[in-house]
Formats: C-alpha cells, structure tokens, sequence
C-alpha cells in the first residue's frame, strides 16, 4: 500500500522534528555525566539518562501531535501496539558505544503503518548526521545538506565490506558459527557499530550486515531507510523481518546476501 505524499511529506518532516528533539537531549551528556545505571542484577546492561530523557522527549512530541498513535519504545514499554500507526523507538542505540565516548551510537526511530515499517531514520547527532527513508527514496540530512542515499553493487561476498555488533555476546554457538563462515569468506569485517553499520549500507560504504537477538526498536526503524536506498532486510532465512526483531540480515546487493544465507540459514530458527 502506498501513502498519500502529502501525508508521508507531513510525517517525514515530524520525523526529522523527533530526531531534533532527542539531539537536544543526549548531545549534553554525551562525553561527560551520562547517569549510567545498569538494568540488570547479574551481567551488564547499561541505560543512562541520555536513553530515557531522549525516549520521554519523543513520546512526549508524538502525544502532543498525534495522540491516537501508539508507541513502542526501548526504555517504557508499549503505547496502543496495535493501533494503526505506531512509532517504534530506540533513543541511544548501542548505549555502550554512548558511554565509552564513541560517536557510533544511533537514534532509531521508526514508524509502522497498519503493521508495516513504512519511514524510518538513523540518527548520529554528534556527526549531524540523520539518514532518513520510506520505500521511496533514503536520503542523508548532513553537514553538507541533502544527499540521496543508495548501496552499491557487491555480488560477491569476497568482495564483501561486513559487520555485525558482538559476535561473542550476541550469537548462540550455532549462530557464531555461521557468522564465522561468513566473516571468513568476505573481503572485510568490522565489529561493535550497531545500527550505524546499517546507515553504511544505505550509504554504499558497506555491503552486509548480520545480527541476532535483535528487539524491535533495534530493526524497524532501519528496514524503510534500507529499502528507500535499494538494499534489503531480511531474517537469516531470507524472509522478512518480522515485528519481534531476531536474527537479521541487512545487504545492498541480493546476489551477496544470497551467498551469505547460505551460512546463515543453518543456524535459522
């Protein structure tokens, strides 16, 4: 289904609007007092009150404009899931790159309608960087303004520019496998770049991404920036990504990915 331009124009620019507004929170406490606190009794799962403060920031601007949507956000929970808009959100993706001062921490936010990603942005605030999409078109908002986004051509995985976040603390050992099959076969792997590996895709610097264990404000927010660019997003089975996050794949060229799910879809649950 394709939404009405005025309509997507509106909630493209509200998008850009929310991305301003959690800026205006993390970037003070970036580098310096982040309120760490960790979520977890046992183990290490950080949130700080750039994730929070960010996160009310957003719903609080989506309640005022749109008080029928729903949200779905990281840090308080589920709004009205199954309303026909819902906003699905991350204020601080990859909190640990946050707090140990490295600017590859993103702000996903997403939108559905009727249960479909249909907008989507990547926001690094530090860099002033927002890289935004619908099945439309990407684009990057920069220092530099706008500039379409599109991934390049790499049908073979040797050729490959690869990433995924934590191979040791996110795959299951059937699923660090596979990624070591793939890691193995392409041209060049990076580690710990969360979600700004995927806007490398859209942006045609990087060719593949894979993940596991991913929520829904991991992905969603990812899959309209994605596919706006010409890229894909899949599970490792070659599906679509359902609403529940998983294991996932992200690639600019369907022939490399294919050649990756091969690996992938042994270890598919």
């Amino acid at each position: 289904m394709t939404l009405d331009p005025a309509r997507l124009a509106e909630l493209d620019a509200f998008l850009i609007e929310l991305n301003r507004a959690a800026a205006g929170v993390i970037l003070p406490l970036f580098r310096g007092d982040h309120g760490l606190n960790n979520k977890l009794d046992r183990g290490f799962d950080p949130v700080t009150e750039a994730d929070k403060g960010a996160e009310r920031a957003i719903r609080a601007l989506i309640a005022a404009r749109y008080p029928d949507h729903g949200v779905i956000g990281e840090e308080y929970g589920e709004d009205r899931p199954d309303a026909e808009w819902v906003w699905v959100l991350d204020p601080v993706d990859g909190t640990r790159a946050f707090i140990a001062g490295l600017p590859l921490w993103c702000t996903l936010i997403g939108l559905r309608h009727q249960g479909r990603p249909v907008l989507g942005s990547i926001g690094q605030s530090f860099l002033g960087e927002l890289y935004i999409g619908h099945a439309g078109g990407s684009r990057l908002i920069g220092p530099g303004g706008e500039t379409p986004l599109r991934v390049r051509a790499c049908p073979k995985l040797t050729d490959a520019i690869i990433a995924t976040t934590d191979p040791e603390g996110c795959f299951t050992g059937a699923e660090l496998g596979a990624w070591t099959q793939v890691r193995a076969a392409a041209r060049l792997a990076r580690l710990g770049c969360d979600a700004y590996a995927y806007a490398m895709v859209a942006a045609g610097t990087m060719d593949l991404v894979v993940e596991a264990g991913l929520k829904s404000w991991d992905i969603e927010a990812a899959i309209p920036v994605i596919a706006g660019a010409g890229g894909l997003t899949t599970d490792w089975r070659g599906q679509p990504v359902g609403q529940g996050g998983g294991q996932v794949a992200i690639a600019g060229d369907r022939a490399c990915l294919e050649e990756a799910l091969v690996a992938l879809k042994r270890s598919a649950v």
